[in-house]
C-alpha cells in the first residue's frame, strides 16, 4: 500500500486523541487515573484523551542517555521527578565507565531541568504511585524514547502503565505487550515509513502550545474528593 494514495486518517495531534480515546473508554471517570503526554507532540493527542476521560492531564519529561558516538543506543534515561534508570546489559556488555554516564546524564540533566521549567513553571509533580497511568504520545516508530519513559516511570511504582498512540509499527507495538500493563495503538499499518505520513497537519507542536494545553487542563481538571 502507497500511503500517499489514501487521506491520512488523523487530520491533526488533536484529532488523533480524540480519536484514540475511544479505545480508552473503559477508563473514563476513574479516580486513580492520570494521563501524561511526552512533550512535545504527545501533548495534544493526551489532551483529548484527558478530557475525554475526565483525568488530570500532566507531562512525562524523558531524557535517553545516548553513548557518546552512538546516541541511538540508550545506556539508560533519566526523567522528571529525580529519575535515574540504567540499561545494565548495555553498559556491562560495553564496559562503560560510571565517568562517561555522569558526564552524560549531567548534560541531559541541564536540558530535562529546563524543559521542566519551560513547561511546568511552578506547578507541582504529578502523584505517580498507586495510581494508572496512561503514556500517550503522537506515535511509535522505533519506540525508544517511549521505552525509556517506561522504565523511569515504572521507578515511582505506578498500579498500571497503559501505552497509548495513535499510530505505531505493529513490531513496535507487539514488543511492548510484554513491557507494559496494556499497549494501544489505533493504527498499525504494516508500512508506517514515518509517523507523520499518518496525519494532514503534522506541523511541530510549540513551546506555547504545550503551555497552553497544560494550562487549559488544569482549569478544567475535575474535582476529586479526597
Amino acid at each position: 500500500m502507497s500511503t500517499m494514495q489514501r487521506q491520512p486518517p488523523f487530520l491533526d495531534r488533536r484529532d488523533a486523541g480524540r480519536k484514540l480515546a475511544q479505545r480508552l473508554d473503559r477508563y473514563a471517570g476513574r479516580s486513580d487515573l492520570l494521563v501524561l503526554g511526552l512533550p512535545r507532540g504527545g501533548i495534544p493527542v493526551a489532551f483529548e484523551v484527558a478530557q475525554a476521560l475526565q483525568a488530570p492531564l500532566d507531562l512525562f519529561l524523558v531524557r535517553k542517555l545516548g553513548l557518546p558516538g552512538q546516541e541511538e543506543l540508550a545506556m539508560g534515561a533519566i526523567a522528571t521527578g529525580n529519575v535515574r534508570v540504567l540499561n545494565r546489559d548495555v553498559v556491562n556488555v560495553l564496559g562503560i565507565p560510571e565517568t562517561i554516564i555522569d558526564q552524560v546524564a549531567t548534560h541531559e540533566s541541564r536540558e530535562l531541568d529546563r524543559r521542566e521549567r519551560v513547561y511546568r513553571g511552578d506547578r507541582p509533580l504529578p502523584a505517580i504511585e498507586g495510581n494508572v497511568v496512561i503514556l500517550v504520545d503522537d506515535g511509535l516508530a522505533t519506540g525508544s524514547t517511549m521505552r525509556a519513559a517506561v522504565l523511569a516511570l515504572r521507578q515511582q511504582r505506578p498500579a498500571r502503565i497503559v501505552v497509548a498512540v495513535p499510530v505505531a509499527a505493529p513490531e513496535t507495538c507487539d514488543a511492548f505487550r510484554t513491557e507494559v500493563d496494556e499497549i494501544v495503538c489505533a493504527i498499525t499499518p504494516a508500512e508506517l515509513y514515518a509517523v507523520g505520513l499518518w496525519y494532514r497537519d503534522f506541523e511541530q507542536t510549540t513551546d506555547d502550545e504545550v503551555r497552553d494545553l497544560l494550562a487549559q487542563a488544569a482549569r478544567r481538571r475535575p474535582h476529586r474528593a479526597a
